[in-house]
């Protein structure tokens, strides 16, 4: 689709090429949005740290995991399943700046000035949104007894 909508009007003889790097770059793409959100839903405490006076790089952090997928029983991939939807429920009820910053930040993996720019405000205000974001849905979580 992305081939058509965008590259209909190139030559046919560059179409392969230019499908490739389509594929190649969506591949990816579902790659780094996977890591991304397993690393986000799974260790979601994790973040509300102490030391709140540094950056966070959730890709940083997660760099060193093991790529290999368990498989997992019927019971994990429930609870799993309902955790997530915990989580969702839980990011839903942020403020709408809170939110749109987390989410641009952790889910989109946008850097801090470019979540800045999308959102009208400094790095400054990211980082703060980004850091009240993650203690509330911390300590939302351990309310509803949703542990690392």
């Amino acid at each position: 689709m992305k081939l058509a909508a965008s590259y209909g009007d190139k030559p046919v003889a560059e179409l392969p090429m230019l499908y490739q790097r389509i594929l190649s770059n969506s591949t990816l793409d579902w790659f780094r949005r996977q890591k991304t959100r397993n690393a986000v839903f799974t260790n979601l405490s994790d973040f509300d740290t102490a030391h709140n006076d540094t950056e966070f790089d959730l890709l940083e952090t997660f760099a060193g995991a093991s790529e290999s997928q368990q498989v997992e029983s019927a019971e994990t991939s429930t609870q799993r399943t309902q955790i997530l939807r915990e989580i969702e429920l839980q990011i839903q009820q942020l403020p709408a700046r809170q939110r749109e910053a987390f989410l641009m930040r952790y889910w989109e993996e946008l850097d801090v000035a470019e979540t800045a720019a999308a959102m009208g405000c400094s790095q400054g205000s990211v980082k703060t949104h980004c850091s009240r974001a993650v203690q509330a849905l911390a300590k939302a979580l351990r309310a509803k007894g949703i542990m690392p």
